[in-house]
């Protein structure tokens, strides 16, 4: 397996979801994560923020910060999952250099 690699994910959670739902959403995103062998570092919930543009009607979405470390062939399917939530208006997975 290759040497694990640590990533930075932001998502745009739509915000017709409530609290709860939000919650669920991103347990979802974090079982995938570590499913996949994957280690949760570090999240943060930003609330809350306008959009740039509307986004499937919506001006605002409820934003997430997620750090983790996991296998660079990981997040393909990860990704692929992102894409097909309703719930997620948009995704942002990037690899930090150390």
């Amino acid at each position: 397996m290759a040497k694990p690699r640590e990533y930075e994910l932001v998502v745009v959670l739509s915000p017709a979801l409530d609290e709860a739902e939000a919650k669920g959403t991103i347990e979802r995103i974090h079982g995938v994560i570590t499913g996949a062998g994957g280690e949760l570092v570090n999240e943060e919930a930003w609330g809350m923020r306008r959009l740039a543009y509307p986004i499937k009607d919506f001006t605002e979405g409820n934003y997430h910060l997620t750090h983790f470390s996991t296998a660079p062939d990981q997040t393909r399917p990860l990704e692929n999952s992102l894409g097909l939530s309703e719930d997620i208006l948009r995704h942002l997975l990037i690899r930090i250099e150390n």
